[in-house]
């Protein structure tokens, strides 16, 4: 990758104008910390950002040598999830599961496990092709590296052949509950409203580590 561009800084969306370039990601490929990619104009430069960070549509790169590379999200396979959209937002949530909140519906990458359990709860799946942009969380901008191996251990432990009730919580492993979602109850009792909910099964056999 020597001789290449390379882009140290990047810029937010709304704190920059100008960008000559774009680059078209997928959500999964906007998580990045050092990476050559390549612009719609067919331009290769190296990422090279000081931390993983997750790009949002609309923010730019800023090349060493000058120029900057404007962020755009490519088209993806994802799910649009129509009915009660703030129960459902609920559910999915539960799951730790990147959503993206429109008028009409919800947006979710494609996951046959997830899609089960929200058909049960009684909401409208269909398959699309969507710019993915989930919402970012409310302690600043998208994923750490953390929470991204976490939603992959927790991809790896559905499977399309195993029914959806089977699923359990592993609570050594990236499932942590913030201040406000104390986890005193008794062991004997699930967690509340998930009596109609065969996705999220907690194995209490186990210590919590909260």
């Amino acid at each position: 990758m020597s001789g290449l561009p390379v882009a140290q800084v990047l810029h937010r969306a709304g704190s920059w104008s100008g960008a000559a370039q774009s680059v078209v990601l997928d959500y999964e490929a906007r998580f990045l910390r050092r990476k050559r990619l390549v612009t719609e104009a067919g331009l290769s430069f190296v990422v090279d950002l000081a931390q993983t960070t997750s790009l949002d549509e609309g923010d730019a790169l800023e090349l060493a040598g000058g120029g900057l590379v404007a962020v755009r999200a490519a088209e993806e396979p994802v799910l649009e999830v129509r009915g009660p959209l703030a129960r459902l937002a609920w559910h999915i949530g539960n799951r730790h599961t990147p959503c993206q909140l429109l008028d009409d519906c919800l947006l979710i990458q494609r996951d046959p496990v997830i899609r089960h359990m929200l058909e049960h709860l009684g909401a409208d799946v269909t398959e699309a092709m969507r710019a993915f942009t989930p919402e970012g969380g409310a302690y600043g901008h998208g994923r750490t590296h953390a929470h991204e191996h976490g939603h992959t251990a927790h991809a790896q432990d559905h499977g399309s052949d195993k029914p959806a009730q089977d699923h359990g919580h592993a609570h050594g492993q990236a499932h942590r509950h913030g201040p406000a979602q104390s986890h005193d109850h008794p062991h004997g009792q699930g967690h509340a409203e998930e009596g109609d909910d065969p996705a999220h099964r907690h194995r209490h056999d186990t210590d919590h580590a909260h």
